[in-house]
């Protein structure tokens, strides 16, 4: 199964480059934005939690409009609140959460939104209806700050995203060992195999995992996040050095 967000076809061919923006002032957020080339990313990823006044719908909506006129208009926009709780730059009560979210995603600029699986079922469930209402995919996601799940927990994660009607589900962990990073691929891997599966997106952070940002393609890992600039989190790399590699991989993958 492939999923479209804007112009770009997740599931199918080499991982998909995302490029988090996660500037805090608009000037920085545009500089940011018009920094990000095509030859670069395939989309980006707009943190909003960065954002100074990042709760704050108006403010939301000024920088969302500022990304759509600073930004190359073939990468699609990925719009991301990353709650203090899952690792992001900013708490928010639940409610506002789903009411910023579901108002944002109406915005031409935002053309698939990330939704934290943790949240009350009922958040959960407003917010992917708010969204899939105006056309929109969902990227469900969780982030596991303090280890790596078991094999088997991770794929009843996935599938527990899959069946509350995720388009995209999403886990990134945090490895402690080299057999964490193991677990987390071949966990995507009996994912992915599935005859249902959905998209997927895994990922473990920092040094350790970042054999997982490359390894997509072999393990079943539709996109992957790259920095031009700041990082976003733990153990992304250049996207362009990052682009190349997959490219590469790509090729070696078709040959054999």
């Amino acid at each position: 199964m492939t999923v479209r967000v804007g112009s770009v076809e997740l599931g199918t061919g080499r991982p998909k480059v995302c490029v988090p923006l996660t500037s805090a002032s608009l000037r920085e957020l545009q500089a940011e934005a018009a920094a990000v080339t095509p030859a670069a990313a395939d989309l980006v990823e707009l943190r909003i939690d960065r954002l100074d006044g990042a709760t704050d719908q108006r403010a939301v909506r000024e920088a969302i409009d500022l990304v759509g006129v600073a930004l190359d208009p073939s990468l699609p926009v990925l719009l991301t609140f990353r709650t203090a709780a899952e690792g992001g730059g900013a708490a928010i009560p639940a409610e506002a959460y789903r009411d910023l979210l579901i108002r944002s995603s109406a915005s031409d600029v935002v053309d698939a939104v990330d939704v934290e699986a943790a949240l009350p079922r009922e958040v959960v469930d407003a917010i992917m209806e708010g969204v899939h209402a105006e056309g929109k995919p969902v990227v469900l996601s969780f982030h596991d700050l303090q280890g790596t799940p078991s094999r088997q927990e991770i794929v009843g994660r996935l599938v527990g995203q899959q069946a509350l009607g995720a388009d995209v589900v999403k886990l990134a962990c945090t490895p402690q060992t080299p057999e964490d990073v193991l677990t987390l691929l071949a966990a995507t891997a009996d994912y992915t195999a599935r005859p249902d599966a959905r998209p997927a997106i895994t990922m473990a952070m920092g040094g350790l995992g970042v054999v997982s940002r490359l390894a997509g393609e072999t393990f079943g890992s539709c996109v992957t996040f790259g920095t031009v600039g700041a990082a976003s989190a733990p153990g992304q790399v250049d996207a362009l050095r990052l682009r190349d590699a997959l490219d590469l991989l790509h090729t070696a993958v078709r040959a054999s």
